[in-house]
């Protein structure tokens, strides 16, 4: 009873389950390149909120130079963007940076990405929502400053919710709020620009002497030193650029395809954006004023032109500065995209723990966007939400997996150089980009490691080794199950001619079985060693985990389906060819347990004198962590077959 309410429950809060076998399913799920940029793109668009002023404001009274800066903003958003387009065409299956480190570097420095890449969705998902809170609080009075804390961690509860639901409905609800942020602020640049753009030449012309008159007083040397300063420390402008690189699973077929497009309306939508802040900063002479940020000093200004009214004026600028806000709310929900999706490759690679590759029933990686939501919350909670301090922590991180990434595009095309017609366009392309994002991170490593960069360094430093310690538990596990397969799975299973019938009244043993071989054989040859010639009948349980990789690529799913069936085929010839009558069920989902259960149920209406088995790894040293790394699924059977009134035997497996 308490089961089915609780089922009951989950699908009012959560929707019911999918199919993930029914072929409209994958349909549903994928992303179109407009809802993919909406979900994916808002961090990148969000950043023009904060990036564009920290790269002005580091000009000090060199102001002349951000036309410069506009010019070299845009520039490297296309140049990041192409460069990541790169890699959607050798990585069609998802993955972004850690993929491509580690498949055309190595598997350690995919690890270095991969964990670049969780602390960086983290962060992502803690400064959104602080940011945002801090927009939308601004705007109200100063007795709202106590609950901002209350606020975030509450919109982070919510965010989980809706990505608990799935990807497009997180997505249809945020998408009124990221086009409406999409229009105001691109009519204000358009217009704050063609109403100053007749003074553009004076401007460009006065850039120029001005540049030069401070190079002959201070030198180029300052000049280029002050330009960089303030073009690295504007790199959170460029964060989120790699999320549809990193995501490209989750797209709608032709993934490439849909995925450039993505990526286009993604550096199409951010340059501009950027680029245009920058110049409006210039073209109106906004400067830092106390309480307010200098997007919302320049809107001002660009407002008060149209000379609306005191009224309608302070309306249109409240509109936009809270959808500014809103925004950067949207851009938190990419951290549950992309953060998950990331860990999933990571376990499914053995270093992250392999629930984390695991579907809900609505289909969403639960564990990650679970584990990156609570993540979030810790470190809200623990930097008080204060945006400042999250900004250092934030800065670091993704300019080291641009860096990885783009030094394996690099190695990959020299090595390709004679197979690809256009390698040196590209190779070029990829070294330029290199170039770009080592020199933001060293000069924002530099400038800001003892503001809080050295947090980073640490939180970075610890899951790498985390991983280090998991992926080591998980090959020396591997290692002794390939050793028990190789012993007992080499046994003949060839298919009979005249197999024995089946009889549903006689003892019957049930098998719930893995992929693992081995393990099987372990359980079948033990059953037959402590009950000889008891059980006439064998029936295998098998049952395919839909997780995230099985929807990595064209085939995966028909794959796992044949893998299943050749362990099933595998386990009924062998027990053929030994005189036993046997029978095979599989089933697939992305719950194995409650699969197992169903065809548990449905073994007992046929076999009602059955009784069934299973193995379980048993560590000889056991701690919380191999408890945690491996699932409990014997167990938890043994419990509801036991409640159901029926008979479950575990047969232990050591493992050294």
């Amino acid at each position: 009873m308490a089961r089915n309410i609780a089922g009951k429950l989950s699908a009012v809060l959560f929707g019911p389950p999918r199919d993930p076998l029914a072929p409209e399913t994958r349909q549903h799920i994928a992303l179109i390149a407009f809802f993919a940029w909406v979900g994916l793109g808002a961090d990148g668009l969000s950043s023009s909120a904060y990036g564009p002023e920290e790269a002005f404001k580091a000009l000090g009274t060199h102001t002349h130079l951000s036309l410069y800066l506009a010019l070299a903003t845009a520039l490297t958003v296309f140049l990041i963007s192409t460069a990541y387009n790169q890699v959607i065409e050798l990585f069609p299956m998802g993955g972004g940076g850690y993929r491509v480190a580690t498949q055309l570097i190595g598997p350690h420095a995919g690890l270095v990405s991969g964990a670049a890449l969780i602390v960086d969705y983290v962060l992502t998902i803690a400064i959104s929502v602080a940011s945002g809170v801090d927009a939308l609080f601004s705007l109200g009075p100063p007795s709202w400053q106590s609950q901002k804390l209350f606020a975030e961690l509450a919109l982070t509860l919510l965010l989980m919710f809706l990505n608990l639901r799935g990807m497009k409905e997180s997505i249809k609800v945020l998408t009124p709020i990221f086009l409406g942020f999409v229009v105001t602020h691109v009519f204000i640049i358009v217009y704050g620009i063609a109403v100053r753009g007749s003074e553009l030449p004076a401007i460009v012309s006065a850039t120029l002497g001005e540049t030069h008159a401070l190079a002959g007083q201070m030198g180029w040397v300052f000049v280029a030193s002050l330009f960089l300063r303030a073009y690295s420390l504007g790199g959170g402008t460029y964060t989120g650029i790699e999320a549809v690189s990193n995501n490209i699973n989750a797209l709608k077929e032709p993934r490439v395809h849909t995925g450039k497009i993505t990526m286009f309306y993604m550096a199409l939508s951010l340059a501009f954006t950027a680029a245009g802040i920058i110049l409006l900063y210039l073209l109106w002479n906004a400067r830092p004023s106390p309480g307010e940020t200098l997007n919302a000093v320049a809107f001002r200004s660009v407002i008060a032109s149209l000379h609306l009214g005191e009224g309608p004026s302070y309306l249109l600028l409240t509109i936009t500065l809270l959808l500014e806000g809103a925004l950067l709310y949207v851009a938190a929900n990419t951290g549950l995209l992309g953060g998950p999706a990331v860990l999933a490759n990571m376990a499914n690679d053995g270093w992250a723990p392999t629930q984390f590759s695991s579907l809900s029933s609505r289909l969403v990686t639960k564990y990650g966007i679970l584990i990156m939501g609570f993540a979030a919350i810790l470190i809200l909670l623990w930097s008080g939400g204060l945006v400042d301090l999250l900004a250092v922590l934030y800065s670091i991180n993704v300019f080291l997996t641009f860096t990885l990434s783009l030094l394996g595009l690099c190695i990959y095309w020299w090595k390709h150089r004679s197979e690809q017609p256009r390698w040196l366009t590209r190779f070029a392309l990829s070294v330029v980009g290199l170039v770009v994002a080592s020199s933001i991170l060293v000069i924002t490593l530099v400038e800001k490691f003892f503001e809080g960069g050295w947090m980073t360094a640490l939180i970075t430093s610890s899951v790498i080794g985390a991983c280090l310690l998991i992926r080591w538990h998980y090959r020396e596990t591997e290692a002794q199950m390939a050793r028990a397969d190789a012993l007992l799975a080499t046994l003949p299973a060839e298919p009979v001619a005249s197999p024995p019938p089946l009889d549903p009244q006689a003892p019957t043993a049930v098998f719930m079985i893995s992929r693992s071989r081995g393990a099987g054989m372990h359980t079948i040859l033990w059953v037959q060693r402590l009950f000889p010639n008891i059980f006439k009948n064998f029936v295998f349980l098998s049952v395919g985990a839909v997780d995230s990789q099985s929807y990595g690529g064209e085939g995966s799913l028909e794959g796992l389906q044949r893998e299943v069936h050749s362990v099933c085929s595998y386990y009924v010839n062998f027990s053929h060819r030994n005189g036993i009558a046997a029978k095979a069920y599989e089933a697939f989902g992305t719950d194995r347990v409650e699969e197992l259960t169903k065809l548990a149920l449905k073994v007992r209406e046929e076999f009602p004198s059955c009784v069934f088995f299973a193995s379980k790894l048993i560590f000889v040293h056991d701690n919380w962590l191999t408890r945690f790394l491996h699932n409990q699924t014997a167990l938890t059977m043994q419990r509801i077959l036991h409640l159901q009134g029926m008979f479950m035997v575990i047969l232990p497996m050591k493992v050294d």
